[in-house]
């Protein structure tokens, strides 16, 4: 006969006791390791995050921006603390210090273009001597522009117009009427017009610019962006004088960005008058032309003030044509493939 044995009361609340306590100490152990660990992370602060840790692992999204504002702020209390060990040496080292880390921008790391221009080479001093614009440099023309617009214009694009007409000496602005460009550019060129100058718009906002060299051309086709009139510009100064302004061309580098550069400045006449003490300035950084109008203004010997005048724009070249406009047999020079030239953002055109 077999004898079972059946376990007492006191026997299985032993046993939980000893489960509850093991349970109990492995949450002690777990809390002790947690607490050294954050111990440890708040001495050495490079510790916090492993090398392998990636924030975005973490699937809830209020811990994951969490830890993700402490990852920047761990980082930018690094950065402070380097910059100001960096300061203490400089000033400890004095004349002997060494230079200042150049930062590491885009423009500075430009992929080196071939066509790039060197301002005394013989052969470029030839071509610009022979271009089509050399008349202009040489003081035999004074230009003439025609600012026109598409069909239709409304009211932003129409005071756009008026207030480059200010800005550019001897323009003047005529209403489009319909017509074609090639039934234009004749007339043009019979009334002794050098520049044809075409506002193209888009939902009532410029949004193109035709910029054509009578009369034997070159057309250049650009893109207009970030228009600001004179009442939308902070702080302006007042109207601009009929004085003739000088002319800023900066960072024009390439062949392309050569005669574009020499394109805007035949716009504008090569005697400057400095009594006026207005300055265009065309800007190229990254492809974008950005255009500012300014006076500036004397305070001392020392220190020079500015107030932009406006108005303000952005432009970026699309196509540049050989001739004048004609848009179905014309032939281009260069033409803007974005899937191709934009693909490296260290490489430039201009």
């Amino acid at each position: 006969m077999d004898i079972i044995e059946v376990p007492t009361d006191q026997d299985s609340k032993s046993k939980k006791k000893k489960k509850s306590m093991k349970a109990k100490t492995k949450v002690k152990n777990i809390e002790v390791k947690e607490e050294s660990s954050a111990a440890e992370n708040q001495a050495d602060p490079t510790t916090a995050f492993p090398p392998t840790f990636n924030v975005s692992e973490i699937k809830n999204k209020q811990r994951r921006h969490l830890m993700f504002m402490k990852f920047k702020q761990e980082k930018r209390k690094q950065k402070l603390q380097l910059k100001k060990k960096r300061r203490k040496e400089r000033e400890a080292l004095g004349d002997k210090a060494p230079p200042k880390e150049v930062p590491k921008t885009i423009e500075n790391q430009r992929v080196f273009d071939e066509t790039a221009v060197d301002p005394e080479d013989e052969e470029v001093a030839f071509d610009e001597g022979t271009d089509e614009f050399s008349a202009y440099f040489n003081g035999l023309t004074n230009p003439k522009v025609l600012i026109t617009t598409s069909d239709r214009p409304r009211g932003r694009t129409v005071r756009f117009c008026e207030q480059l007409a200010s800005v550019i000496p001897n323009a003047h602005v005529y209403y489009r009427r319909g017509l074609a460009l090639k039934r234009i550019i004749p007339q043009c060129v019979a009334r002794d017009f050098t520049y044809m100058m075409v506002i193209n718009q888009d939902r009532l906002v410029p949004n193109g610019l035709v910029l054509c060299h009578l009369p034997e051309g070159p057309t250049a086709h650009f893109k207009v962006s970030s228009v600001r009139l004179r009442k939308e510009i902070k702080r302006r100064g007042k109207e601009p004088t009929e004085h003739y302004p000088e002319v800023i061309l900066n960072n024009f580098t390439t062949r392309l960005g050569h005669s574009i550069g020499r394109l805007f400045a035949a716009l504008f006449p090569q005697n400057p008058q400095f009594v006026g003490r207005q300055v265009a300035t065309f800007h190229n950084q990254r492809d974008f032309i950005f255009f500012r109008f300014h006076r500036y203004i004397f305070k001392n010997e020392k220190k020079v003030g500015i107030q932009e005048l406006g108005p303000r724009f952005t432009l970026k070249l699309r196509s540049l044509q050989k001739g004048t406009f004609d848009s179905k047999y014309g032939e281009y020079e260069w033409v803007l493939k974005r899937h191709e030239m934009d693909a490296c953002r260290r490489k430039f055109q201009l």
